[in-house]
């Protein structure tokens, strides 16, 4: 499954995700700070969906109510 999601409220502009069978094979951030998002896409590479929402959910950056990483489970979140 491809997922192309539009960001809100963080500096990256879209978020593009690979899924197969529940498992996330791809993350690329459009936007955002760079070595930081390429990281994070690094690190959520072979997770499951349901544990990469658990662990970025909720997470904020700076006096924002969101984050990129928050976006991204926000993304994941609409795809279950």
């Amino acid at each position: 499954m491809q997922i192309q999601y539009q960001t809100k409220g963080t500096c990256s502009r879209q978020i593009n995700i690979s899924v197969e069978d529940g498992v996330v094979t791809g993350v690329e951030f459009i936007g955002g700070c760079n070595g930081n998002l390429k990281g994070i896409s690094q690190l959520v590479k072979g997770m499951k969906v349901e544990d990469v929402i658990e662990k970025l959910e909720n997470t904020k950056c700076g006096s924002k109510t969101t984050s990129c990483p928050d976006q991204l489970a926000q993304a994941l979140k609409q795809a279950l």
